[in-house]
């Protein structure tokens, strides 16, 4: 019996969010005896997609702006018709390479709308493979609102006309996704729960911090990085901050930080010890983004929520009200995000109650694993493949 294979698509444009859950999901599927191709397509970072897979690099783009209004490559050019066809052939290349039995992309056809271009010709070459690949969908349980007219309907077409699974790395008694999505009940491909995909538990810290603040990949949370060096400059209270702006701070505004910090105020890129530091942190103050939540409701510290929401993104502002209602966060607008307003916040977050005690899963990852396994027998026998002949061939296919 040969190993499953599993091609695996993520974009990432602004943060790092969408790259560090499919790190997340990928390695659970290494851990669990796949075999793991997964396929970047934003500036690279290091640490990332991790061990123990294939990676392949697209050309890389990135959002010209917080709007996502186009795309961009690492000279800030924007992309033309033949850097799209480069992608699409590299993409298309790799899957063919590949030869996988699962595809997942990740966000499409909820989001990444952008990517069109390269992932309807793989879409394409998915339907007319032979033996056809498992095609799922990987989404967060809380996406973003669309207004555009058309664009729910046009979803749920690709989905139907394409998709066998839709995995929501989200705790139904959280979240479902109708309560952001809302043709759900449309959706002809199965749509199951895989719950919040989290980083594993981790040590305990070995340095402590009263402020840890964080900004996630980097790119979108400017406004919250030059209030905490100015709050902490400020400040009375003796409390001793940490601050970690991201990796796709650009390095000259990242070197003015540190040039104008306080001597209270640590200031680090990225910690890969990141989720230990919150458990030794009396509060945890950072953006909402579904995996540094994840990170808090880990760690179970008291949390101040500054939700994304410039260029109309709903989720981040959606996620932070939900855990607030739940008693597990403190939320602070982007509108109200001054250094006197952040220290105003951060002191009720103190002096409220501890965070409530939650069932959360934050298993998704293991979860995905063991789902995309089981479910890739039940469809292959139910496409007439024959799981077992189909999967009595030696790893180079003979």
């Amino acid at each position: 019996m040969k190993r499953l294979r599993v091609f695996f698509y993520v974009q990432h444009l602004l943060g790092i969010g969408h790259l560090a859950r499919a790190s997340r999901i990928a390695a659970a599927l290494v851990d669990d005896g796949f075999d793991v191709t997964v396929v970047t397509g934003g500036a690279p970072i290091a640490g990332f997609p991790g061990p123990g897979v294939i990676s392949v690099t697209l050309p890389p783009v990135t959002s010209g702006d917080e709007g996502f209004s186009g795309l961009v490559d690492l000279q800030d050019k924007a992309i033309d018709d033949d850097f799209k066809k480069w992608r699409s052939e590299t993409l298309l290349q790799a899957f063919r390479d590949c030869r996988p039995d699962i595809v997942i992309v990740e966000a499409f056809p909820f989001g990444r709308r952008q990517m069109r271009f390269e992932l309807l010709p793989l879409i394409e070459a998915i339907d007319a493979a032979s033996p056809r690949p498992l095609l799922a969908t990987s989404v967060r349980d809380i996406l973003q609102e669309r207004v555009k007219p058309g664009r729910t309907e046009e979803t749920v077409d690709l989905l139907n006309r394409h998709f066998d699974l839709v995995m929501v790395h989200g705790d139904p008694a959280f979240a479902t996704i109708d309560k952001t999505f809302p043709m759900a009940g449309a959706i002809r491909a199965e749509v199951t729960y895989t719950g919040l995909v989290a980083a594993p538990r981790s040590p305990a810290a070995s340095e402590l911090y009263d402020v840890v603040v964080s900004v996630g990949g980097g790119a979108a949370g400017k406004s919250l990085v030059r209030s905490t060096v100015a709050a902490a400059r400020n400040a009375t209270n003796g409390w001793k901050w940490c601050l970690l702006t991201g990796p796709n701070l650009p390095k000259d505004e990242f070197d003015a930080i540190v040039r104008d910090a306080s001597p209270d105020l640590a200031i680090f890129r990225f910690r890969e010890d990141f989720a230990s530091l919150l458990t030794g942190a009396r509060v945890s103050v950072s953006q909402a983004g579904y995996n540094t939540v994840c990170d808090v409701l880990r760690a179970g510290c008291r949390s101040l929520l500054v939700p994304f929401a410039a260029g109309g993104e709903t989720e981040q502002t959606v996620r932070a009200l939900m855990l607030e209602e739940l008693g597990l966060a403190t939320v602070l607008t982007e509108n109200d995000l001054t250094p006197e307003g952040l220290v105003r916040a951060i002191e009720q977050t103190l002096a409220g109650p501890t965070p409530s005690a939650h069932r959360l899963d934050l298993e998704g990852a293991r979860h995905s694993a063991q789902i995309l396994r089981e479910r890739y027998r039940t469809w292959s026998l139910k496409m007439g493949s024959g799981f077992g002949k189909q999967h009595a061939q030696t790893d180079d296919g003979s």
